[in-house]
């Protein structure tokens, strides 16, 4: 049986599919809606994912950490899709795109906007929290 092959079988329930890449079945399903993701599915309608669709949802787990949105993400896979995509170079423009402030300066301005921001009021660059938890 060609490697090919066997990685397109549909394998795994969406519950090992959440302990393999730490995503939740909501997650799962809303880039299934999207079109990420295209599962196999059994006579009873339950999603069967292969190793490929384990990758992809890992890959798309990976952009989104980057600071890629869906629609980036759509496009990324695309031309991924098309053999257009040279990873190290959009990896290095995605990286860059991110860091273009400073870890000081991010943290600067976070603490600027929780010193003046309202109760309740919600940080514009709550997203790059992250960066400083790994």
């Amino acid at each position: 049986m060609k490697d090919e092959i066997r990685r397109n079988m549909a394998l795994f329930p969406i519950g090992i599919v959440m302990q393999l890449t730490e995503l939740t079945a909501r997650q799962v399903r809303y880039y299934e809606q999207q079109g990420l993701i295209a599962p196999e599915r059994t006579k009873g309608n339950q999603r069967l994912f292969s190793f490929n669709d384990v990758d992809r949802l890992l890959e798309i787990k990976a952009l989104l950490e980057k600071g890629l949105n869906i629609a980036g993400i759509k496009q990324v896979l695309a031309m991924k899709q098309e053999g257009k995509h040279d990873s190290n170079v959009l990896d290095e423009k995605i990286e860059q795109k991110r860091k273009e402030l400073t870890d000081r300066e991010l943290r600067d301005m976070l603490k600027q906007q929780m010193f003046t921001s309202r109760p309740g009021q919600t940080l514009l660059n709550r997203g790059e929290l992250s960066r400083f938890f790994h």
